[in-house]
């Protein structure tokens, strides 16, 4: 009653054991595709375990240059100021990392939040009435009278340009593993689990246990197997090269670190302007939000920042060549990666399955 082994030969296999061959084959099918993604499927985890480490470093450095920027330039204003600046980091990470948010409504919404502060604790320093209407009074203005100038315009232009090629390099990454952990799991067919059986198993019903698969018969029944993986093949080359497209942009002028530690200049510039047009804004300010109560006795000299303090420029210099580095030695691993789908039938059929160097071997019904 045998359905894979049959044989003139007596056997000593019976269709229970033959149920038990099917069971461990999609085991070892498994096991073996699990085995030979082990590498690749480590490095590209491994690359983004350090992408996202780096990441947020830089991060971290950048927002502590951007706090540093308010507590030693702009004082009576750098406390208030903290919250926005943490929450534009963090939208800013969140981006890159692939939530569905972008680098403009970040940009403008710390814009949004800086100008009633910028208005109240520079602008006009005496001013004690700042409600929660007055404040989004000024929130509201903003939009209309742009008082950072080109320089809101322009931080949303630069970290656009920067931290696009990061987010996309953050998501194909994941689509890596995804793609790997797919093939893992392919589902084996009854055929392609019979015939790997037959390869495999079925010179043990003749009890030649030693015997292997012959080479080209292994190759055959592989790459039967593996048809729906090797497809892939095509769509694997393609991610290749977008990974090195990715990878080149964020090498080139679209450097991250550039990006990063660009964006306390770009909120230092739009201050900055927002003062030295301090009157006009006043004015329109005053008209469509009305004027709220002022200090008595005047302004306190301890509440006003001189100009120059706040255009001292302060330098920002980190070392991340190691990011740059590993870049560079994970693209040139998977560029060799490139045939990975392609050739997985040939790696399944190299090593202890097959016979090599010997005279006989396994074509699937008899030794030759």
């Amino acid at each position: 009653d045998l359905q894979i082994c049959q044989h003139r030969a007596p056997t000593c296999c019976t269709k229970k054991m033959e149920e038990s061959y099917q069971a461990a084959i999609r085991r070892e099918r498994t096991q073996s595709i699990q085995a030979l993604n082990f590498e690749l499927k480590y490095v590209i985890v491994d690359h983004i375990t350090a992408f996202q480490e780096d990441f947020e470093s830089l991060l971290r450095s950048a927002e502590n240059h951007t706090s540093s920027l308010f507590e030693t330039a702009y004082r009576p204003m750098a406390k208030e100021a903290a919250e926005p600046v943490k929450e534009l980091f963090t939208d800013i990470s969140l981006y890159v990392l692939g939530a569905e948010t972008t680098v403009e409504s970040a940009v403008l919404r710390f814009f949004d939040s800086l100008f009633p502060l910028v208005y109240s604790r520079l602008i006009n320093p005496g001013i004690t009435d700042l409600s929660e209407d007055y404040t989004e009074c000024l929130r509201l203005t903003r939009q209309d009278i742009n008082p950072f100038g080109r320089y809101s315009r322009n931080m949303i232009i630069e970290l656009s340009k920067y931290l696009w090629a990061s987010r996309m390099l953050s998501q194909a990454l994941s689509l890596g593993i995804e793609v790997i952990n797919t093939t893992e799991h392919a589902a084996v067919t009854k055929e392609c689990s019979k015939a790997l059986v037959k390869m495999q198993y079925c010179p043990h019903c003749q009890g030649l246990t030693l015997i292997r698969p012959c080479v080209g018969y292994c190759l055959n029944v592989m790459r039967a197997c593996l048809a729906s993986v090797s497809e892939l093949d095509a769509h694997w080359r393609e991610y290749v090269s977008t990974l090195e497209y990715l990878t080149n942009e964020m090498a080139a002028s679209h450097d991250l670190e550039i990006a990063l530690t660009g964006i306390w200049n770009s909120i230092n510039e739009a201050i900055l302007h927002a003062q030295l047009n301090g009157p006009q804004l006043s004015a329109i300010v005053d008209k469509v939000c009305a004027q709220p109560r002022q200090q008595e006795g005047g302004l306190s000299s301890d509440n006003i920042v001189p100009l120059k303090e706040a255009t001292e420029a302060q330098t920002f210099v980190m070392a991340h060549t190691s990011l740059k580095n590993k870049r560079r030695e994970f693209i040139n691993y998977m560029k060799r990666s490139r045939n990975f789908y392609a050739s997985i039938a040939e790696r399944l059929c190299d090593g202890d399955l097959v016979m090599r160097d010997s005279s006989t071997c396994w074509n699937g019904e008899d030794v030759v």
